[in-house]
């Protein structure tokens, strides 16, 4: 591999950013700041544009929209993994974590037959990849059949991160009965009878919900795979997770349930569009209200990656938040939460993913994406291509 030499970048840091520094890419890693000589290296003129670590996206389900964008109406599984990776990698996101959910009792791609087959063919596509594609398994804890499906994908190794979900009504993200219900009617076209029919069901399923997640949790701990729960919305429900070795508290319904996260170890996360929307889908914690308080760690793209980058950018403008801190929430943070530690930051002998963004318009826009070194993407926006010509 060609050793690269990215000259005159504003570089994000994370301590703040530096203006006009080199940075020399050797291999897959970051060699020095600066160089003195960097012999036949690429010279890539970044021309005083940010350079910031690739972003780290632990919870993104756009997978399933690629695969099934009608409900009903499926594209091949490699067809839709590979679009779902050149969007990410145009977001400016390195590593992304597809969370892909394992819900018998709901349709479509949440099948758990055809979610088993989404997992491979995720693994199945990394060969070929622009980034780093992982798989985080959402599993329903009211699915009785879920652990017969998650537990041969833990002992192969085709999963990286696992979730707990409980969308049962009347708690979690869906306190709200009739909001919920709106919510599946909307989503799986369900009439009113198929509607009554699977919350009887999910009521049911979940009195033996603590012992399938007990099972599940003590096989991936002993695989070294992180676990997070979701829509954590009582201190209560925190403490139980984190008993079972929960890492990662994914979208804290309120303040105190945040707090009691990040109490308890937990890092906290919360979703991009949440904060480009201003308000959460479901009618729950505002992001930047999270943020104000100190209590979010972390920031995923949910159900569109390409909120991440704006959203980043935004909050220097609309909270107390540095640049540094706002890009931490989307790189340093989520690599340790789930103990990714040889990325998430630029710093020597970190591995180099990078990506390079400018505004273009008032958009922030990645125009260059490294991944281990290599670059995946570049783009040329006619305004900046014109703002070369004209200086």
């Amino acid at each position: 591999m060609t050793a690269q030499l990215l000259m005159n970048a504003n570089l994000v840091l994370p301590e703040g950013v530096e203006q006009g520094v080199d940075l020399l890419i050797e291999e897959d890693r970051i060699q020095a700041f600066n160089p003195e000589a960097a012999g036949s290296a690429q010279r890539i003129d970044l021309s005083g544009q940010w350079l910031m670590p690739g972003m780290i996206d632990l919870h993104c389900d756009a997978l399933e929209k690629e695969i099934e964008p009608r409900p009903g109406v499926h594209f091949p599984l490699e067809f839709a993994c590979a679009q779902a990776d050149r969007r990410n990698a145009s977001a400016g996101i390195t590593t992304v974590y597809h969370a892909l959910s394992f819900a018998n009792q709901e349709l479509g791609v949440r099948n758990n037959t055809f979610a088993a087959e989404i997992v491979r063919a995720v693994n199945a596509w990394q060969q070929h990849a622009l980034i780093d594609n992982r798989v985080h398994a959402r599993y329903e804890v009211t699915d009785e059949t879920g652990p017969e499906a998650l537990s041969p994908l833990l002992a192969e190794g085709q999963l990286q991160l696992l979730s707990f979900m409980d969308h049962s009504p009347g708690q979690g993200q869906f306190r709200d009965v009739e909001a919920y219900r709106r919510y599946l009617s909307g989503t799986y076209k369900m009439d009113q009878q198929a509607l009554d029919q699977l919350l009887e069901q999910k009521m049911a399923a979940a009195d033996g919900a603590l012992q399938r997640m007990q099972q599940l949790a003590a096989q991936a701990r002993n695989a070294g795979i992180a676990l997070a729960s979701h829509d954590d919305d009582s201190a209560e429900k925190v403490a139980a997770l984190r008993e079972l070795g929960a890492a990662i508290s994914e979208f804290p319904v309120n303040l105190e349930t945040a707090q009691a996260a990040r109490a308890a170890g937990l890092a906290t996360l919360f979703g991009a569009p949440n904060i480009l929307r201003g308000r959460s889908q479901s009618g729950n914690m505002k992001a930047l209200d999270a943020i104000a308080a100190g209590v979010a760690d972390c920031l995923c793209g949910d159900y569109s990656p390409a909120a991440l980058l704006p959203a980043v950018m935004l909050l220097p403008q609309i909270s107390d938040l540095s640049l540094a801190q706002a890009v931490a929430l989307v790189t340093r943070n989520p690599a340790q939460a789930v103990g990714l530690n040889d990325r998430g930051e630029i710093a020597l002998g970190k591995r180099a993913d990078l990506i390079a963004v400018s505004r273009v318009g008032q958009l922030p826009q990645t125009t260059h994406v490294w991944s281990a070194g290599v670059l995946a993407l570049s783009a040329n926006f006619h305004q900046l291509a014109r703002q070369g010509e004209e200086a």
